[in-house]
């Protein structure tokens, strides 16, 4: 099968699965799980065997994937290999190399055949913008670094895509981008922002944030410039794990991916991801670092697959402190809207943990004093009320656009302490 035809096949399975029933789409997801348990799974030496069940293999993560990467993956390319294949043209024979922006400081490694590459183009297109497909589409994808994943794009005359490097700046590719004149645009939600604060010439029909977290501050702006809804892909080295449906709702890719959930406190979980269509390098019990808030509901679209109500943050940006009590932990949602919920003015902030008792509150200079003042006491109350021994630090300081990083506006920095 040529790469066109397997991303037409991914395609049409991607659409036939969203509109089976929940009881239906068990039995099929059970099926394809179990034919890569014993088919795809043992090719990787870690595994080596079939597992009886999934819940009999050990769970991993990155650290253990990195250290081992020539176990996890077919073909026995070595990390070394990778990054070597990285640094060229990120390809290693028939394969394609690709790497995370590394938003905690430890960059992770994928490999992916042709075949998955077009895979991944049938699944996202049947997913973002299948009414679009047909009609001719013009991508502009804004991120900090280009992956082959991309490049299969790049066969199809209905698609005309465009990268535009985010590490040089918006404002040495804004006229690029304008002239390109996208129909869909994919970027984080930062630069999204700026393109509204800086009111760039731009009319897509859809736009998606990625790569990063979406704050609520920043999606009435967004929408409000675009006078569109915006829409998200939940997507990391790891995987494709989430797309917004055109009825607003964040589905999990359960069609290429077994999700088990750990709790993480307060009603949020942390996901094991198990993905199920991956032949190259094999992910099985793979355990992410992002803290999620599930949906109760099911999307009024009909699809059968789940919705992620909220992508709250990154479990590494948890807030952490003793007490009388024991040991807390605060997730990044809750120290959010803490500082979004002092004043209505407030519309940005950084809030970083810089030791085990000290916090420093970001704001810029042209928060009226008023406002600074509630953020500080809000945060100074929630660590109250945790009872956690900490000193919130006020700092007035511009919080300029940073091209060169993953903006985090809770961010824990105990590792950098130390």
């Amino acid at each position: 099968m040529n790469g066109l035809a397997e991303a037409a096949a991914s395609f049409a399975l991607t659409r036939w699965v969203s509109r089976k029933s929940r009881a239906d789409f068990d039995r099929w997801q059970a099926g394809a799980l179990r034919h890569f348990l014993d088919s795809d799974l043992p090719r990787a030496p870690f595994y080596g065997k079939a597992p009886a069940n999934l819940a009999d293999l050990p769970v991993t993560d990155k650290a253990l994937v990195m250290a081992r990467f020539k176990d996890f993956n077919i073909h026995g390319l070595t990390a070394a290999q990778a990054w070597a294949a990285l640094a060229r043209d990120g390809r290693a024979g028939a394969l394609t190399v690709g790497a995370s922006t590394g938003t905690s400081g430890n960059r992770g490694l994928f490999v992916i055949s042709e075949a998955e590459k077009y895979r991944w183009l049938g699944t996202i297109l049947a997913k973002a913008a299948p009414d679009l497909v047909w009609r001719g589409m013009r991508v502009a994808v804004i991120l900090p670094q280009n992956t082959g994943l991309y490049d299969s794009a790049r066969t199809s005359h209905l698609i005309k895509l465009a990268f535009f490097d985010l590490t040089k700046g918006p404002e040495s590719w804004r006229g690029a981008l304008e002239a390109f004149d996208p129909t869909v645009v994919i970027a984080p939600p930062k630069i999204l922002r700026h393109f509204a604060n800086e009111g760039f010439r731009l009319r897509p029909k859809r736009v998606f944030s990625a790569a990063e977290t979406l704050d609520p501050v920043d999606r009435p702006v967004i929408e409000n410039f675009f006078r569109l809804p915006l829409d998200q892909i939940y997507m990391a080295t790891e995987g494709l794990f989430a797309v917004t449906c055109r009825q607003g709702g964040l589905h999990l890719a359960e069609d290429s991916v077994f999700f088990e959930f750990e709790p993480a406190g307060e009603g949020l979980v942390t996901p094991l991801v198990t993905a199920f269509r991956r032949r190259t390098q094999i992910m099985a019990r793979y355990r992410m670092n992002d803290v999620l808030r599930l949906s109760k509901e099911p999307c009024r679209c009909g699809s059968p697959l789940r919705c992620v109500d909220e992508i709250v943050g990154r479990m590494d940006d948890a807030f952490r402190f003793t007490s009388p009590d024991g040991p807390i932990l605060v997730t990044p949602d809750v120290l959010r809207n803490a500082v979004l919920k002092a004043d209505r003015r407030i519309d940005d902030f950084r809030l970083f943990q810089t030791g085990p008792e000290s916090i420093e509150l970001r704001l810029p200079p042209t928060l009226p004093d008023d406002a600074a003042v509630a953020a500080h006491q809000a945060v100074r109350a929630l660590v109250e009320i945790r009872k956690a021994a900490a000193t919130i630090t006020l700092v007035r300081a511009s919080l300029p656009l940073e091209t060169g990083r993953k903006l985090r506006r809770v961010e824990c920095r105990l590792e950098l302490a130390r």
